[in-house]
């Protein structure tokens, strides 16, 4: 009984996962931004690829054609052998030809499709990139990884298995019905009729019955996608909870179900091939019984034709038996290329005009577009990277796609060169968002974000020379210590990462490791500690040697020792930068310039923190809650 209602729960998430979303505008594009336009770059690698896959079975029809024709003249047992020298001529020319084609159209053909894949996920990487802010809070982990797992999967097997396969087929039942109707111009179109049944009507009913178990089998796959990533982040609690087997029920379940609806399929398909086999048949018969009508009757040369023209046809079954597959194959990979469309355009796609991104009303993709516009737009002159520019905030208003309310709501804030300043609030109160602001990573709804008189949005990459960023989470990379570090300055010696890791306190640490800068960090860089991971990304950040440093929430999740040796360690080493520190409680906060409280999307105190100490009730209330004193309220 457990095991059927994990499965009618799995079934009720694969249908909930096949409805359309309701919860907002869903971008259905008229341009199609992911195969067109990568057909029209690649056009002339695609025409080599055609030609070469058409001459191939040509090559094989002409091999068994001449193969036919040399074996039926030889049962005659002429009197020289010069009688069947030529077609023994041909036979060697096709048998040699044909496999030589084949691997110059297999090469072709996949070369042509890596490249374009290449390319694709290169513009992917770039339109997921280009709204990472954005993107995190409207797709989940799992739609990542179906949009890079087999999304841009689906499209490889787009053009090899359906385009390629289907127009090949085309172009070789337009060359059959041309050389048949040299012959006889009734049989050409007897013979258009009956691959038109085998290239358009046999396809075409596999896709009207398959097309729902297609869409539901796709939107099984990414709900699995989504279950999966989510389970494996969460496989801890899972584990403390004792609830690993149910967890593995729930997603045998969801497998079951798939299984099922690929069971229906691969009943489906081995029908409609037996159908298409006996199809096939009828054609090779109603070719014999014409070729024994054309040229039977009469003993000698003539006769040979008749084994000569049906065995040319068999090759041909090859090229159109994957068509009715090619089709059912289809729909899944139009849900993969209506997903893709529905992504922002790269704000870094400066192409022609009519392959730049379009404005939409979608509010979901709106402010990528404008990024997207900013990039494409004459470049700006930026300041000079070296000393720290004034960072003005002017009467900001943002809010993110179907949020209730703003998140900022008319912030005005100027921060001046080598000024620390410390942006305090709740959680929610808008502090990463106005970090994301200033970054350049988001586009303020109303008002004005400039770094030295200059947009913040339009430093686009170049950000990295001017402002860097310690996050709440710092990641890093399984690989070794000196590629994590690169990460800063791609061009630092070992003396430049030896220098600063003594500067953040851990040159002594690092070179107590048997391999020192070749130390592997291990997946998350959970060989060193929540602290050392810290100091290794201020390492990072001055290594990169920016003038504004911003650090979003640093000590979360470090015990009250930790927390200060880090903040001493940043302080120490930031001097004469500008610092901004997102934080919400007030540790270190003592030694900044300036302290700015954001509380509903608006600053409520503001000034320096021996003022407001002396000034302000509410912040010497904020202090004794931080401190750990009673207070009746600490907001």
């Amino acid at each position: 009984m457990r095991r059927e209602a994990h499965v009618e729960e799995a079934q009720r998430r694969a249908d909930a996962a096949n409805q359309p979303a309701t919860g907002g505008p869903t971008r259905r594009s008229g341009r199609d931004r992911w195969v067109r336009p990568f057909f029209k770059q690649y056009r002339k690698a695609l025409a080599v690829a055609l030609a070469l896959g058409v001459a191939t079975f040509c090559f094989a029809s002409g091999l068994m054609f001449t193969s036919g024709y040399l074996i039926a003249a030889a049962a005659e047992m002429p009197g020289s052998i010069l009688m069947i020298h030529m077609p023994t001529i041909f036979v060697r020319i096709f048998g040699i030809g044909k496999p030589i084609l084949q691997y110059l159209e297999r090469l072709t053909s996949h070369d042509w499709v890596l490249r374009m894949t290449s390319a694709l996920r290169s513009k992917l990487y770039a339109s997921i990139e280009g709204d990472a802010i954005l993107f995190r809070r409207t797709h989940r982990t799992g739609d990542v990884l179906g949009l890079l797992a087999e999304d841009i999967g689906h499209l490889q097997n787009l053009y090899l298995r359906t385009v390629f396969p289907t127009v090949v087929a085309w172009l070789l039942t337009v060359v059959v019905v041309a050389v048949l109707g040299f012959f006889s111009l009734w049989f050409a179109l007897a013979m258009l009729l009956a691959l038109l049944v085998v290239v358009v009507l046999v396809p075409l009913a596999s896709v009207l019955a398959t097309r729902a178990r297609v869409a539901r089998r796709k939107a099984i796959k990414n709900e699995l996608y989504c279950e999966l990533t989510d389970n494996v982040l969460g496989v801890s609690d899972w584990i403390f909870a004792h609830r690993g087997a149910e967890y593995l029920n729930r997603y045998r379940s969801s497998q079951r179900v798939l299984r099922d609806v690929d069971v229906e399929l691969d009943r489906f398909a081995r029908r409609r091939d037996l159908i298409s086999t006996a199809l096939f048949g009828g054609i090779a018969v109603m070719t014999l019984l014409w070729a024994a009508g054309q040229f039977g009757g009469v003993h000698g040369g003539t006769a040979n034709w008749i084994a000569a023209i049906v065995l040319g046809f068999f090759p041909l079954i090859d090229a159109f038996a994957p068509l009715s597959t090619a089709a059912t194959e289809a729909g899944s990979y139009r849900a993969s290329i209506d997903r893709l469309n529905e992504l922002p355009d790269d704000p870094g796609n400066c192409g022609k005009a009519e392959d730049r991104p379009v404005r939409t009303a979608n509010r979901k993709n709106a402010r990528t577009e404008d990024a997207a516009a900013a990039a494409c737009a004459p470049q700006v002159v930026l300041p000079s990277p070296g000393a720290p520019p004034t960072i003005r905030v002017e009467s900001v208003r943002f809010s993110y796609p179907e949020a209730p309310r703003p998140v900022l709501d008319g912030i005005s804030l100027e921060v001046r060169p080598g000024e620390r300043v410390a942006i305090l609030g709740r959680s929610g109160s808008g502090k990463s968002t106005l970090a994301s602001l200033i970054r350049g990573d988001l586009k303020p709804d109303a008002g004005t974000v400039e770094l030295g008189g200059v947009p913040a949005g339009s430093f686009g990459d170049d950000m990295a020379r001017y402002l860097g960023v310690i996050q709440q989470q710092t990641y890093l990379f399984n690989r070794s210590l000196r590629e994590n570090l690169r990460i800063g300055r791609e061009d630092a010696t070992d003396e430049d990462m030896n220098n600063v890791l003594e500067r953040v306190g851990l040159r002594t640490l690092v070179e107590r490791l048997p391999e020192g800068l070749d130390t592997l960090v291990d997946e998350a860089g959970v060989r060193f500690s929540g602290g050392e991971r810290h100091r290794i990304a201020l390492a990072r950040v001055l290594l990169q040697d920016v003038s504004t440093i911003v650090l979003d929430e640093p000590t979360v999740g470090l015990d009250p020792a930790t927390e200060r040796a880090l903040l001493k360690a940043v302080f120490a080493t930031t001097e004469g930068k500008t610092l901004i520190m997102i934080t919400h409680h007030l540790q270190g906060v003592a030694d900044m310039d300036r302290v700015v409280f954001l509380e509903d999307g608006r600053i409520e105190l503001e000034g320096s923190p021996a003022v407001l100490a002396r000034e302000s009730e509410r912040y010497r209330r904020l202090l004794a809650f931080d401190r750990g004193f009673p207070s009746r309220s600490h907001a």
